[in-house]
Parts: C-alpha cells; sequence; structure tokens
C-alpha cells in the first residue's frame, strides 16, 4: 500500500485562537480526521459555538478558556492537560500601517501575540511532549506567504512571521530526536473575517488579488487540510520547514 491516509485517531490536538477563523477551521478538520481537539480560545462564546459543531460530526473537544499572552494562566491551563500530540499554534493576529507611521504600542501588541505568545505555548507543549516520549509528535506553527517575502504597510507581520520560519526551523533540527517534527504552513490571503475586514479597501484588495497567479484567496479548507497533512504520520519525512498555500504569490 503506498497512499497513506490522513487519519489522527486516538490523537490530541490543541489548537491556539481555535475560536474563530484559522483556527476554528482546522479544529474541525482535524476532528473529522478522529483527533481529539483540545480547543483554546480567550472567548468563551466562540468556544461553545466550536463544541456544538464539533459534536455534530460526532468529534470530542475539550475547551480551554486563555488569553495566551498570560504566561501564567496558560501555564497552569495546559498543565493539567496530560497528553498533546499535535499543536497547531494559530493565535495571531495584524494591525497594517505604513513603516514611518507604526505605533509603538501596535508593534509591542503583534510582537507578544505572534512571536512571544507563539514561542510560549511551544515551549510548554514540547516540555509535555517530551514526557510522553514513546508518541510521536507534530506541531504546525501559523505562518504566512509574508514569512517569506515583504509586503508594504505589513512590516512589523513581516517581522514576526520570519521569526516564526526562523523558530520552526530551529525546532526542527533540535527537536526531530526526538520523534517531534516542526512545520509551518504559509497561507496567502484567506477568505476569513479579518481579511474581508482588509479588503474593504478596494485599493488592497486588487493589489493582493493581482498578486495571486491563480487568481483567488485560499480557502478555511486549504489551510485546514495542510494542517491535517502535517499533523498525520503521512508527512512523518516533513520536518523544519514551510507549506506555502500561496497561489504562486511567492514563486514570482
Amino acid at each position: 500500500m503506498y497512499l497513506q491516509k490522513i487519519n489522527l485517531k486516538n490523537k490530541y490536538a490543541l489548537v491556539t485562537g481555535a475560536g474563530k477563523g484559522l483556527g476554528r477551521a482546522c479544529a474541525l478538520a482535524m476532528a473529522e480526521a478522529g483527533a481529539t481537539i483540545i480547543g483554546l480560545s480567550r472567548t468563551q462564546s466562540d468556544l461553545d459555538k466550536l463544541e456544538r459543531d464539533i459534536k455534530k460530526i460526532k468529534g470530542k473537544i475539550v475547551k480551554i478558556q486563555c488569553d495566551v499572552m498570560n504566561y501564567e494562566d496558560l501555564k497552569n491551563k495546559l498543565e493539567k492537560i496530560k497528553i498533546i500530540d499535535i499543536l497547531v499554534n494559530n493565535a495571531g493576529t495584524n494591525i497594517p500601517e505604513t513603516f514611518v507611521n507604526i505605533k509603538q504600542s501596535s508593534m509591542n501588541y503583534l510582537v507578544d501575540l505572534n512571536l512571544k505568545a507563539a514561542f510560549n505555548v511551544a515551549q510548554l507543549v514540547v516540555k509535555k511532549m517530551l514526557k510522553n516520549k514513546k508518541r510521536p509528535a507534530s506541531i504546525i506553527n501559523m505562518s504566512s506567504q509574508l514569512g517569506h517575502v515583504g509586503c508594504e504597510g505589513r512590516n512589523v507581520y513581516n517581522m514576526t512571521k520570519f521569526g516564526i520560519e526562523g523558530l520552526t526551523k530551529g525546532m526542527g533540527v533540535e527537536l526531530a530526536k526526538n520523534n517531534i517534527r516542526v512545520n509551518t504552513v504559509a497561507p496567502t490571503f484567506v477568505a476569513t473575517p479579518m481579511v474581508k475586514k482588509f479588503f474593504k479597501n478596494k485599493k488592497f484588495k486588487k493589489s493582493a488579488l493581482d498578486r495571486i497567479p491563480i487568481g483567488k484567496l485560499a480557502t478555511e479548507s486549504d489551510v485546514a487540510t495542510t494542517v491535517c497533512f502535517l499533523a498525520s504520520s503521512a508527512s512523518s519525512m516533513i520536518t523544519g520547514t514551510s507549506i506555502l498555500i500561496d497561489g504562486g504569490w511567492t514563486a514570482q
């Protein structure tokens, strides 16, 4: 048999930022593939809605209401989880500003959320994974095409996502001996509520779409399916790298 199927049965998958957008899509997709979801979000109502939708597909979920930027609360709540086989390190955001107009508050917030909190989540989870050495593990850090190329008005976001790519390579090399694989997915603009808000600027929308040779936005399903592949044993030889879901943006 040559075709390996995506099967996440008996796996426990932590998804940060699970209440909305890509995090929610990844949680639902991995639940469809058989994983028990550990959904982490700041907003309880979003977690409750995710729980209802996962139960509709006969899936299982453990809900954790937590802000990933609150390190002590994050640490305390993750300590109560016994097993994590998969981490989708997804929580993050963007605040578009031209370089000379970037506010200190914007820069600090994006670095704290997109980079420092992602590092903290990964470190806490890896410590738990190392206690369960017999269970192969996979970490998927949510990156972006802007972790590979620059874009005007997205300088701090560029900085944080390039940082995530560097962190992923370092982790991938160091943790390989422990049977922990670490990769990123790097989407182009995805049809999420956050992107729809940015695309209210018609000039920016046209500029973005013109740079995607395939001529369309990625879907949440495009990203979630790739995450499931990286989470599964079907990708057992892939670590320390990035899968670009960008419709050709970075090939130009």
